[in-house]
């Protein structure tokens, strides 16, 4: 199968076997939907003579809607390993929505969904259940835009202004500590908890740590022999035995032993 991009596969644990088994293609919404969405993304896997897959992701600070059998579900920021299980043949195409941007829709704190799925129908209504169907069957990024475009909610300046703060972090993986995004940011780090819990349904805290620990992942992939002291130092840890211990825990083996099985 072809091979997703690098940045489409980030957060996307082994990537080079995922893609010898998964597609992935990126969609682009319609203007005035992607002042909520990132991009739709929508990933086909073929296993015909293989055994079950299990695929896991480090997840990014963001909600996702997916259409997939056998009903649409909204998933909520994972904080831990995301693992999906796949098998025979299959499809799901999935909305990203930016940052913060789900807040409108939902009517109540994101931090709510965090770690948790639950039906799209909860704040879709029961006909995102009977459109599921179609999308799967003619998965267009037209087909999601004409389902979203009649249910944007307002604009929320707020929301906006915490996709800029996710995304000064995300762009950043060497910004390590919430009082110093505090600080240039010109808030306290209390309201910047609270701006995160409301809208992203994860803490900076938790944002930041991710950020580096995608860099890490993605270095260990792709570098092969890894410097492990020198990348510390470059995401800002404070040794190499501080990012082993944090990549261990969110990933399950060191980053040694990961970049030699990648």
């Amino acid at each position: 199968m072809d091979s997703p991009e690098p940045d489409r596969c980030r957060g996307v644990l082994h990537p080079a076997h995922a893609a010898e088994l998964i597609s992935v293609e990126r969609l682009v919404p319609a203007a005035e939907v992607a002042r909520f969405v990132e991009f739709y993304w929508l990933v086909r896997w073929d296993l015909t003579g293989h055994p079950p897959y299990e695929q896991k992701v480090l997840a990014h600070p963001n909600v996702h809607l997916v259409f997939e059998a056998p009903r649409a579900r909204v998933y909520g920021v994972d904080r831990a390993l995301f693992v999906r299980r796949l098998e025979g043949t299959g499809h799901v195409l999935g909305v990203k929505f930016r940052p913060g941007a789900f807040r409108p829709f939902a009517g109540h704190p994101v931090g709510d969904l965090a770690d948790r799925s639950v039906p799209a129908a909860d704040y879709f209504g029961p006909e995102v259940d009977r459109i599921n169907a179609r999308i799967l069957d003619e998965p267009t990024a037209e087909r999601v835009d004409e389902f979203l475009r009649p249910r944007l909610p307002a604009p929320d300046p707020v929301a906006e202004e915490v996709a800029a703060m996710v995304e000064r972090i995300t762009g950043s993986p060497d910004l390590c500590r919430v009082d110093e995004l505090a600080r240039e940011l010109g808030v306290s780090v209390r309201s910047l908890q609270r701006l995160f819990a409301e809208y992203v349904g994860a803490s900076p805290k938790w944002v930041l740590r991710r950020a580096r620990l995608h860099e890490a992942a993605e270095r260990a992939a792709n570098e092969g022999k890894l410097d492990l002291a020198a990348l510390a130092v470059e995401l800002g840890y404070a040794d190499q035995a501080h990012l082993t211990r944090d990549f261990t825990a969110a990933v399950g083996v060191s980053p040694a032993r990961y970049a030699g099985s990648t």
